[in-house]
């Protein structure tokens, strides 16, 4: 609104006296506008100020925002300012205009050198303070930029031309804005030279860092202390100093944490103490080092600073830090004394952890303090600490000394506590610990004579029999116990000469003779043994060289080929001589030329025993594999194999140089005797594959039924497995016939000859045909059986019929009839073996059928197997079962027979003689009722009963009882209607019409209730005819 009001005016005065064309108007019309322009002028001041107050109350509330904002932007004034200075200042509405602005301008520009003023550095850090004077020199700086524009520069040469009162406040403001900038910019471009090492000091990696910074940060303070304006004044330079050292301790606050620095490795935690302390006094060391400097050049201001201010922290921090330091290192000095030496010399671990924790103890207050022990308000309470941590000490300390003083009395090991005496010597511990400890020297050499009566008693109980080590041999080892014996000893006695004073004490001179004296004995041990070892070693070693390569034994009886077993016959003493010549080598005794070659020689030896073994093995393994009939099958390639070893059973010894030759023969000829051994195996498998055949032949093969219910008959039955069975025979004999011809191979591979009766051969024959025995025999009785166990069983395999065969009930077929079938079945089974010829006597060729009187006779298997007791045994067996079974199946039968009259008696002889008797309607009804009663019955009885094997059908008979008993029901109905037919004719023949009425009504009620009953009792029977 300000902005429009002023354009107006600018406009309404633009158009009047200042535009430029109105000086050249004449007069009349310039009072003519004189009169308009004070007109217009005075409705524009009314404007003016109407407006004024409002821009003003939006002026303080921008300028507010500004501030706030920090960042200020100074209106320009909307006039136009083009004119010349003296010309603008003349017209008071652009003085007045421009006033306003001036006024703004101050208030915005005072405002915002008071907000700058006000601040201090945001953090404790000298970064802090160097971002403080860059912030300020930026927000400066704008506003300086501002006021050198050429709009607010014209506008302040008009206000100055127009003499306006506000331009003195403005210039006040606008002097101080310069002074304040000037001073942050000299202040930034110093602090500048200081903002490298100030960075490193601050986020440097490590104290290394830090105290390498130190120096030259103290060399670049002293630069600016020079040619600063404003940081060479104590008031500025002690502040940045003081945040100096703040950092520094800062730095070291964060690093050491009393919480976790004593859970550290030691050396870790003194030399990171050790840097924190070296941090904190390189502060104080660099600044009177530049101090010194200063005062030395005699040119420049000295520094006369607060050091409470710039030390007071860092100083009492390094003193803490030293009593960290000090802390440590007494921890270290009793982890020290407490090692796994220790634990070892007195032989009590138990107290020695327990000392250690007592000394883990010494830290935990200082791990669990509830101040800040870096404050310089906590010093009192740290001073307190460190006073009940060296009282802790002492009273450790004590119980140290004590406890070395018990366990030196009674030390394990003598040599684990000079160790321990030696390494105080060497290593910083507990100077009154390390002084008792020094006095215990007595202690270990009774401990040493105690070792040394020990070891002594060790060597005599084991003399006789020392205990060896693993792999070591009986003298060596011996040597080598006698010798780790001493050494354990001598080891020790050895040591203690590191300490001149100890073994030339008088106790000192007593263990020394008592050592020699056991050395001694067990240097007398050593060369005894050693001495018989060479003395038997050259006797004994020329003849076992001069041993065969081979020797035989039997390892059963009686002698077979198979029962002899080659041996290599390396004697296991030129082995333990050998081993016995390496580790006297090794101990550095001399061994004898002899034994000294044989050792040389293990290698060839070993590969010579190994090759010979390995030969061994595999015809040993062979010869197991091999049965009775092969050996003697093989029995000359046997003897071949054994022609080549004889070589080595008695002419070559171990001396022998045809050692390599002899081995290759034998490999050799032991795979020529394995190929040979497999090709047999393998055509044997063949025939064993077809008598397997043979013998698991199946020659009761059931035929399937047709259904559940319906089952082949008996001979239907047992016709159909001996049709099965005639095509397996068939299938057998060819399996069988092919046997000789598989056995004709082998003579090929044994005699090269395909003759099929090699004398070679003949027990291989025999072998074989009694197995073809054994397989048929076998077949046999599995079936016969596997037969019997099917007639056992509660499975129906055929099925028979019960018929009435007046006046019997019988099976169909018979008893007799099945019975013939199940012999004639299992003859035919046995019989199978007819098909089977035997072979000619020494061959494998099948005998020829023989004619004698008129018959033609083939030598079979039948002969032996059908004498066979075994297959009798089970034959006969299989036939009693079977008649065991048709007799309960008779006996089932013959509860039928309760039904006999049906069929026994005369039916026309008993209803003649019924007739005759001429009964009564009662007796009629009893009859029919009797009969129809067995018909009822005999449709409800079960039509099939199974009994093991057999199921036996019922329903034939069932149906011609029925028959039976409805012929008699038939019979007796005819006889009743008869009768009464007769009855009635007689009766109305008799009757008279008027005379008899009443009685020819009663019996002709008489006779319809008797038609009446006929007629109950006949109707179903009609019906069903």
């Amino acid at each position: 609104m300000f902005a429009a009001a002023l354009s107006c005016g600018q406009q309404q005065t633009g158009e009047t006296s200042f535009h430029p064309d109105s000086e050249n108007t004449d007069s009349e019309t310039s009072n003519l506008c004189e009169v308009e322009f004070a007109e217009k002028k005075d409705q524009a001041m009314e404007y003016y100020k109407t407006q004024m107050r409002s821009k003003i109350q939006m002026d303080e509330q921008q300028t507010a925002q500004q501030i706030a904002g920090e960042s200020i932007k100074l209106e320009m004034p909307t006039v136009n300012l083009t004119r010349e200075v003296t010309v603008l200042a003349a017209i008071p509405e652009v003085v007045r205009s421009l006033e306003s602005c001036a006024v703004t301008w101050q208030k915005l520009l005072s405002a915002a050198l008071e907000a700058q003023l006000e601040k201090v550095p945001q953090g404790n850090g000298p970064l802090a303070e160097v971002d403080f004077w860059r912030e300020r020199n930026d927000n400066l700086r704008a506003l300086v930029e501002q006021t050198k524009l050429p709009e607010m520069q014209k506008a302040l040469q008009v206000l100055h031309e127009a003499e306006s009162e506000h331009i003195g406040d403005l210039q006040i403001v606008l002097s101080d804005l310069r002074k304040y900038h000037a001073e942050a910019l000299d202040n930034v471009k110093c602090l500048a030279t200081l903002e490298r090492h100030l960075k490193n000091l601050t986020y440097g990696a490590g104290f290394n860092i830090v105290l390498d910074t130190i120096p030259s940060l103290m060399s670049s303070l002293r630069a600016v202390w020079i040619i600063s304006r404003h940081y060479n004044k104590d008031e500025r330079m002690v502040p940045l100093m003081e945040r100096i050292a703040r950092e520094i301790a800062e730095r070291v606050y964060k690093a050491v944490d009393l919480h976790t620095l004593f859970k550290e490795d030691i050396a870790a935690a003194k030399k990171k103490i050790a840097d924190a302390k070296s941090t904190l006094q390189q502060w104080r060391k660099c600044y009177f080092a530049v101090r010194a400097q200063i005062e030395a050049s005699g040119r420049e201001p000295h520094w006369e600073f607060d050091q409470k201010r710039l030390f007071g922290k860092t100083d009492y921090m390094a003193s803490v830090c030293q009593d960290l330091i000090d802390i440590l290192q007494v921890t270290e000095e009793f982890y020290n004394i407490f090692g796994p030496e220790l634990k070892a010399a007195t032989g009590n671990p138990n107290h020695v952890e327990d000392l250690l924790m007592r000394v883990n103890e010494l830290t935990r207050p200082i791990e669990e303090l509830s101040f800040d022990p870096f404050s310089v308000k906590s010093a009192r309470g740290w001073k307190s600490v460190m006073e009940d941590f060296r009282e802790e000490v002492i009273v450790t300390e004590e119980e140290t000394k004590y406890f070395i003083d018990e366990s030196f009395k009674t030390l394990r090991s003598a040599e684990a506590a000079f160790d321990i005496l030696l390494n105080l010597k060497h290593i910083r511990s507990r100077e009154a610990i390390s002084k008792q400890m020094m006095m215990k020297f007595n202690d270990i050499l009774d401990q040493y004579c105690k070792e040394v009566e020990s070891i002594n008693q060790i060597f005599v109980e084991n003399l006789e029999d020392p205990p060896l080590y693993k792999n070591h041999p009986p003298v060596a080892g011996a040597i080598y116990w006698s010798r780790s014996l001493l050494y354990r000893i001598k080891h020790t006695i050895i040591r203690f000469q590191e300490v001149e004073e100890l073994l030339t004490s008088e106790r000192g001179k007593e263990v020394k003779q008592i050592y020699l004296q056991v050395a001694k004995k067990m240097k007398e041990y050593e060369d005894q043994k050693y001495s018989q070892w060479r003395d038997g070693t050259q006797h004994v070693l020329p003849p076992l060289l001069k041993n065969s390569l081979l020797t035989s034994s039997v390892k059963e009886k009686p002698v077979t080929k198979k029962s002899v077993h080659f041996i290599v016959n390396f004697s296991p003493l030129i082995q333990e001589i050998i081993i016995e010549t390496k580790y006297m080598e090794q101990l550095g005794l001399p061994v004898p030329e002899t034994a000294r070659y044989v050792a040389l020689q293990e290698d060839k030896y070993l590969r010579y025993t190994d090759r010979l073994q390995k030969v061994l093995d595999q015809y040993h393994t062979l010869m197991e594999t091999l049965n009775e009939a092969e050996i003697e099958l093989l029995d000359d390639h046997i003897k071949k194999l054994w022609e080549v070893f004889k070589s080595g059973h008695s002419r070559l010894n171990w001396n022998s140089l045809g050692i390599g030759d002899f081995i290759f023969r034998c490999t050799q000829a032991v795979r020529t005797f394995e190929s040979l051994v497999h090709q047999i195996h393998n055509i044997a498998e063949d025939v064993s594959n077809r008598l397997l055949f043979i013998e698991s032949t199946n020659l009761f093969k059931f035929p399937l039924s047709k259904s559940d219910d319906k089952l082949p008959g008996a001979r239907e039955f047992f016709e159909s497995i001996m049709c099965e069975r005639a095509k397996d025979v068939a299938h057998m004999v060819r399996k069988y016939s092919a046997i000789p011809q598989l056995l004709i191979k082998v003579e090929g591979r044994v005699t090269n000859t395909n003759s099929g009766k090699s004398p070679k051969l003949t027990s291989y024959y025999a072998y074989w045909e009694n197995r073809i025995y054994q397989a048929l025999a076998q077949l046999i009785m599995k079936n016969l059986q596997s037969f019997n166990a099917a007639v056992l069983a509660n499975v129906p395999l055929f099925q028979t019929e019960a018929v009435l065969s007046v006046p019997e009930i019988t099976l169909q077929p018979n008893d007799s009839e099945i019975d013939k079938i199940t012999i004639k079945c299992i003859r035919d089974c046995v019989e199978v073996t007819k098909h089977f010829v035997r072979w000619m006597h020494g061959t494998c060729i099948e005998c020829p059928p023989q004619h004698v009187e008129d018959e033609v006779i083939t030598f079979s298997f039948y002969t032996d197997i059908s004498q066979n007791l075994l297959i009798v045994e089970q034959a006969v067996l299989i036939i009693q079962n079977v008649r065991k079974l048709l007799s309960s199946l008779n006996k089932y039968l013959n509860q039928w027979k309760r039904y006999h009259l049906l069929w026994k008696l005369d039916k026309d002889i008993a209803v003649e003689k019924l007739a005759a008797e001429k009964p009564a309607c009662v007796t009629f009804d009893e009859q029919f009722q009797y009969y129809l009663k067995i018909a009822q019955e005999v449709t409800q009885q079960p039509m099939i009963k199974d009994e093991q094997c057999i199921r036996l059908q019922l329903a034939p008979l069932a149906c011609t009882v029925e028959e039976n008993a409805r012929s008699w029901v038939m019979s007796l109905g005819k006889l009743l209607n008869e009768s009464a037919r007769q009855e009635l004719f007689s009766l109305q023949e008799e009757i008279q019409v008027g005379v008899f009425s009443l009685v020819l009504s009663s019996l002709s009620h008489g006779l319809k209730m008797n038609l009446q009953v006929i007629y109950l009792y006949l109707t179903p029977y009609y019906d069903s005819a």
